[in-house]
């Protein structure tokens, strides 16, 4: 399902068919297999993950680590948001690629899930760390992350989520984009895309029913991102309209509220919630965080 189908009607031409990118392969693809024949098995205290603080794949790989109660597990470390190394790698990290890969000359870059019994990296790919945390590390006391049956619905998510708020919001807030543009092209996809998650909210407390799935992890670092990077290079208006959607950014505080997402938060170097002061007063839109105050 594509995030076409999920804008229904509200689709404009602005947003084409999807197709999928053309992008490099990730560095390292090994996956967490079920047993000790797939070479990578899920044992504890085998594993570490290494993520950065500025990328949005790496938030939800901590909030998944968060949820899945995987702390003592598989030690997850946050590298510093700025890299420190050419190429946007990391000091720290490459000592790992370079013993993973024979001179290696890219750069050491996070995400990275490595084998500390090997000293050797696993993955660099984080789709397939989150897939392989929630497959194989989950225990019986912690949430089911990717219910049987739900596998084309989180990915309908993911992609209103890329396409109809992260690229239609970065898009509208180009410079040299002017006001009518970005009206009658990505702000109309932006507004419909966070309308359809709305409507969904309405009925129900998470993204596909009762409980929390991936889909809510990615739902929230996309709002996250929003709130952090896209809400400074959008107009006063068009964020009064973002802030009109209360049962989406109630839904994000809520969330936020969890120790597994503010823990993440924390580790990622973002500003927790806070409530209203005593007055009750509103922000100004655009002056304050949609995560930080009841519009």
């Amino acid at each position: 399902m594509s995030v076409i189908q999920h804008l229904g009607p509200y689709a404009p031409p602005y947003l084409a068919p999807f197709v999928p990118p053309t992008t490099a392969r990730p560095a390292f693809s090994g996956r967490i297999g079920q047993d000790v024949r797939s070479g990578h098995y899920p044992v504890p205290h085998r594993y570490r993950l290494h993520v950065a603080r500025d990328c949005p794949g790496c938030l939800r790989i901590a909030v998944t680590h968060g949820l899945l109660g995987l702390q003592d597990t598989v030690p997850l470390t946050f590298l510093p948001a700025t890299p420190d190394a050419p190429g946007g790698g990391y000091t720290a990290l490459r000592a790992l690629y370079e013993a993973s890969a024979h001179q290696y000359a890219g750069p050491a870059a996070a995400p990275v899930l490595s084998d500390r019994w090997t000293g050797r990296i696993v993955s660099t790919h984080a789709p397939d760390i989150l897939r392989d945390l929630a497959l194989r590390f989950r225990c019986p006391d912690r949430p089911d992350l990717l219910p049987p049956g739900s596998d084309a619905e989180i990915e309908a998510i993911g992609d209103l989520c890329a396409r109809g708020i992260d690229d239609a919001a970065r898009d509208a807030g180009q410079p040299g984009l002017d006001a009518e543009a970005a009206r009658q092209g990505p702000l109309v996809v932006l507004f419909a895309a966070l309308g359809e998650l709305e409507s969904v909210l309405e009925r129900q407390p998470y993204v596909l029913g009762d409980t929390v799935t991936a889909a809510d992890v990615h739902v929230w670092v996309t709002l996250v991102h929003l709130d952090t990077v896209h809400r400074e290079q959008l107009d006063p208006a068009a964020l009064d309209r973002i802030a009109a959607h209360r049962t989406l950014w109630s839904y994000a505080q809520r969330l936020s509220a969890h120790p597994a997402f503010a823990s993440a938060l924390d580790g990622a170097g973002h500003e927790r919630p806070s409530p209203l002061t005593s007055n009750g007063a509103q922000a100004e839109a655009g002056s304050q965080s949609f995560l930080t105050s009841k519009r």
